[in-house]
């Protein structure tokens, strides 16, 4: 025996050789557990008529087989981690939806239609765990559909004790409440494949008419992440605060907080879609929990050029130095694509406007613990860092009047030349806003542009001149449409033609490589840095931060043609 093992210690296998090993008749190749390869075992009969000693030899060749297989297979699922990383998985899903939305049907039909998406989240929790994820995220409506009225929904709704403070797993005790398969079904999920899970689907309350709040038919009902632990409990619940043109669904009276702990990364907090672009619940529960781990169905419909799903993922995650396992459905011809696993400086995503069918997105990521500085705590590193970063910046790119001194009036609007005034400002309308917008004309300049109290400058280089118009635009007020809220953007854009009427228009390719720095006089703390590249990928910036009350952000050479560099800021106080 000991010869036998110390010839298995001194070998060295190729992954050829490893995979060779799990090809023998008592194994499979995907193996889940130690548990499996017991079950796969030569029952013991077979061995008796061997002699003790030989007998001896062929079980512990065996068991170094079963060994190496197993660790092989450890390894290339995914299952062997680096300290301080875990294994995420997000979903993005193109839903089976009901023809007639607004058609009522009773509970049975519901579960039936619901129970095809439910499948198809089967199946993919399945292979998410195999390659060792840890936690997988499902999207936003992606099991009931959506463009219900308040009562066609209604049959498609779980039962949800928001206020339930004890352990509940449904799918050890399914006969705790009524209403709840849909509930139990991914409870048993997530207990079956050993992973954290959470998902989206409609929820139902009952209330009392003593309630302010209650509604006239006698019961709330809500857009609700549910979140389970890898033994099927429930341990998170989260009503959707900002509801985009959902009818059918009900504001909590309250904002939620939610979130919930996991031995591998610490507390994940969770909020829904349109959530992303408010102060409450999500920057509140952000700060108030110190949260570096968040988890986000969604179902987003892209705008270019400054909100598609990828592009304000990556943003967010970056402006409050997070993790985001962002899972959004799949259905191009509603422009709605776009989900990824995002740190502060990389991400893994999805978008895909072009096929349909689901997406699996599974990615190690390095966990943030609260011992990594907050936003506004990077922000003064970022003043204090700007004059090196400033440094490096001008001594590749462009002079010394790109970065501007202390007490330093910022540039004007001249041209490359020094001493040509450019043509006035243009507007034209971006995102349903109307921008103030100056054109990027040449090789190299420096620009301003003025609206309100905010102020966008730019110097920019390109590498070489294409035939393409590039603008740069600000905006400073309350935009309106498809929701009220408050922005500051200072924005260079690529436009949809040469003409100055197609700037703001949304554009997915480009060419034209430009080093730029691009900074504004905002008045939020509230910044979110966007570069998107053609084709709908990410970049990030070489340097961003604060200097003298403006914030700014710069980029030596994108990795391909630049569609949008955006500072987008949120001013919360005055939505």
């Amino acid at each position: 025996m000991h010869v036998v093992i110390q010839e298995y210690k001194n070998t060295t296998l190729s992954s050829n050789t490893a995979k060779s090993l799990c090809y023998c008749p008592y194994l499979i190749v995907n193996l889940k557990s130690w548990h499996d390869i017991l079950l796969k075992l030569p029952p013991p009969h077979l061995f008796s008529f061997l002699p003790s000693r030989f007998m001896a030899y062929t079980m512990v060749h065996l068991c170094w087989k079963l060994s190496i297989c197993f660790f092989y297979y450890q390894v290339v699922s995914g299952r062997v981690r680096r300290e301080g990383h875990y294994v995420a998985a997000v979903y993005e899903h193109e839903s089976i939806l009901s023809p007639n939305p607004t058609a009522l049907v009773d509970r049975r039909s519901a579960l039936d239609l619901m129970g095809k998406n439910l499948d198809i989240y089967e199946q993919q929790a399945v292979a998410a765990a195999r390659q060792g994820a840890q936690i997988i995220v499902f999207p936003e409506d992606g099991i009931h559909g959506f463009n219900f009225t308040r009562s066609s929904i209604y049959p498609y709704l779980d039962f949800v004790l928001h206020s339930h403070s004890g352990k509940w797993n449904p799918c050890r005790e399914p006969y705790l409440f009524n209403d709840t398969e849909v509930i139990q079904r991914l409870s048993c999920m997530a207990l079956k494949n050993k992973i954290f899970l959470v998902a989206n689907l409609g929820t139902k309350q009952p209330c009392e008419h003593t309630d302010p709040h209650c509604p006239p038919d006698g019961r709330y009902q809500f857009n609700t992440n549910v979140a389970f632990d890898d033994d099927g409990t429930l341990v998170a619940t989260y009503r959707k605060h900002n509801l985009y043109f959902e009818y059918a669904f009900d504001t909590p009276p309250e904002p939620d907080y939610k979130h919930f702990d996991t031995p591998f990364a610490g507390k994940f907090g969770m909020f829904t879609c349109f959530d992303i672009l408010f102060f409450e619940p999500a920057v509140n529960l952000i700060r108030q929990y110190n949260l570096k781990q968040i988890v986000y169905p969604t179902a987003w419909m892209n705008q270019l050029p400054l909100l598609s799903a990828v592009e304000f993922q990556q943003a967010f995650a970056t402006a409050f130095n997070v993790n985001i396992l962002a899972a959004n459905i799949h259905h191009p011809t509603l422009g709605m694509t776009g989900s990824g696993i995002y740190t502060p400086v990389k991400s893994f995503i999805y978008h895909n406007m072009e096929s349909y069918g689901g997406k699996l997105i599974v990615a190690e990521i390095p966990v943030i613990t609260t011992d990594h500085e907050t936003n506004l705590e990077s922000n003064e590193r970022f003043r204090v860092n700007l004059h090196d970063s400033c440094r490096t910046f001008t001594s590749t790119l462009l002079d010394d009047q790109v970065c501007f001194k202390e007490q330093e009036e910022t540039p004007g609007r001249v041209s490359e030349k020094g001493n040509e005034q450019l043509p006035p400002p243009f507007y034209a309308e971006m995102m349903y806003d109307n921008f103030t917008f100056v054109p990027v004309w040449g090789e190299k300049g420096q620009l301003q542009v003025c609206a309100n109290t905010l102020c966008c400058y730019l110097n920019y280089q390109r590498a070489v001149l294409t035939d393409e118009l590039y603008a740069l635009g600000v905006f400073d007020g309350l935009h309106t449409v498809h929701g009220t809220y408050y922005v500051q953007a200072c924005a260079l854009v690529k436009c949809g033609g040469l003409s100055f009427s197609t700037c703001g228009q949304e554009v997915t390719d480009a060419t034209a490589l430009i080093d730029f720095q691009l900074w504004g006089n905002m008045s939020t703390p509230y910044i979110f840095p966007l570069l998107l590249t053609s084709g709908i990928t990410l970049d990030f910036a070489d340097h961003m931060g604060w200097k003298n009350n403006h914030y700014f952000m710069s980029k030596n050479r994108t990795s391909s043609g630049l569609l949008t560099a955006a500072l987008y800021g949120r001013w919360y106080e005055k939505d």
